[in-house]
């Protein structure tokens, strides 16, 4: 049997066109590495614009009503509707919206520092429902039977007492582990009640501005403590599908609401990433495909070449699949090859840019998932490359 192929591959070799097949192999090369140094480039900076791990990651919006002078001074609250929140939850670009719930009564909050010293000041808590808290912290809820509130502040209130209030007023400074240490006591009153109960600070957050508190508490301290009925919220959370559509900026502006921080630009920045990668992309599939059909335009010229020698061949017993094998081989080898060397290539690549990369604190991603981009379009352009040599050479022993 071997010595049966060396024949066949003999007969069939002499036609074979070496740049053809080079300019095959190049033009592929060029396409399938832009491919992969498009995706792999998109894993590595996304968490740039984003700290959250997803490739398809979730972005949250916090919207306030637009505060201007006249709305101030005539009392308006900038609260929001039911039907303004049924509008935003029918946009496209919404997932979901969260409602700010805010504590309609008087907070007193007294902390030790250590060293004997205490921080008293008036405060406030809000609360979201929880799936829109970025952090996952233990025993988060409240019963009124053994009253103690767990709280989540911002990240940046720490920073802000460490660097500002603690340097300026000879007070220790705190880190991230100490602060769960710290002991709170919170005085609540209004309505008529007073009463003063612990709490436990239990993490914090990026992504809300604010001290957030359990809804299950602010619930019942609203019905205990506030007098009339709950407003209405002032702040919302959204959940928005196509973080920097350009649909989502200019929603706000129509009905004049602001976007805390500096989300919009954030999301701006990486929604246009997406489109540019996405064209990128698209020019390195479609070099592919153009490679596909040099090479399958070489295949079809080279058979064409070889189909007197194909036809007795197969007359003298040799069967389609047997003669189709070279072919195939030659294919099989050159992808294969080409897809190395494109990997070799996305890894220069990577390793041009990723310090740039590293400035900004990101190490970047694992190379698992551009490889396998490249596998995957190898194998459809290989499958596609078989299934025409066996379609022709089949033709050929049909027509014998």
């Amino acid at each position: 049997m071997s010595e049966s192929k060396n024949i066949i591959w003999k007969l069939l070799r002499q036609h074979i066109s070496a740049s053809q097949l080079v300019g095959f192999a190049l033009a592929n090369l060029i396409g399938l590495t832009i491919v992969l140094l498009a995706v792999q480039f998109y894993r590595d900076v996304r968490p740039v614009f984003n700290d959250e791990e997803s490739f398809i990651r979730k972005d949250y919006l916090i919207v306030t009503r637009t505060v201007t002078g006249a709305g101030a001074m005539m009392g308006n609250k900038g609260e929001f509707a039911e039907a303004d929140i049924a509008d935003i939850e029918a946009q496209p670009w919404c997932r979901q919206v969260g409602r700010f719930t805010s504590s309609d009564f008087a907070i007193d909050a007294r902390l030790g520092v250590g060293n004997g010293h205490a921080m008293h000041s008036q405060f406030f808590f809000e609360s979201i429902p929880d799936e829109f808290i970025d952090i996952d912290p233990e025993d988060w809820g409240f019963d009124p039977s053994a009253p103690e509130v767990p709280v989540i502040i911002s990240r940046d209130y720490l920073s802000l007492y460490n660097f500002g209030f603690a340097a300026t007023q000879g007070m220790p400074k705190i880190s991230e582990g100490q602060a769960g240490l710290i002991p709170l006591q919170f005085t609540l009153s209004g309505n008529g009640k007073r009463d003063t109960m612990t709490g436990r600070l239990v993490g914090f957050s990026n992504r809300l501005n604010t001290v957030i508190v359990p809804e299950e508490f602010m619930q019942w301290a609203n019905a205990r403590y506030a007098v009339g009925a709950t407003s209405q919220p002032q702040r919302l959370i959204v959940e928005v599908s196509k973080p920097g559509d350009v649909k989502i900026e200019q929603y706000m502006t129509d009905h004049h609401l602001d976007v805390a921080g500096d989300k919009m630009s954030a999301s701006k920045a990486n929604y246009f990433l997406t489109v540019i990668i996405g064209l990128v992309i698209a020019v390195g599939v479609v070099i592919s495909l153009l490679s596909f059909f040099v090479l399958l335009l070489s295949i079809y010229l080279l058979l064409q070449k070889n189909t007197r020698k194909l036809q007795d061949l197969l007359l003298l017993g040799y069967s389609p699949t047997l003669v189709s094998r070279p072919y195939i081989r030659l294919v099989v080898i050159i992808n294969a090859a080409v897809l190395l060397l494109a990997v070799a290539l996305m890894l220069v690549g990577r390793t041009a840019y990723m310090d740039m990369i590293r400035a900004f604190g990101v190490g970047g991603a694992g190379i698992g998932v551009a490889v396998l981009v490249g596998v995957i379009i190898m194998a459809a352009i290989t499958t596609g490359n078989v299934i025409a040599i066996r379609r022709k050479v089949n033709g050929l022993w049909l027509s014998k």
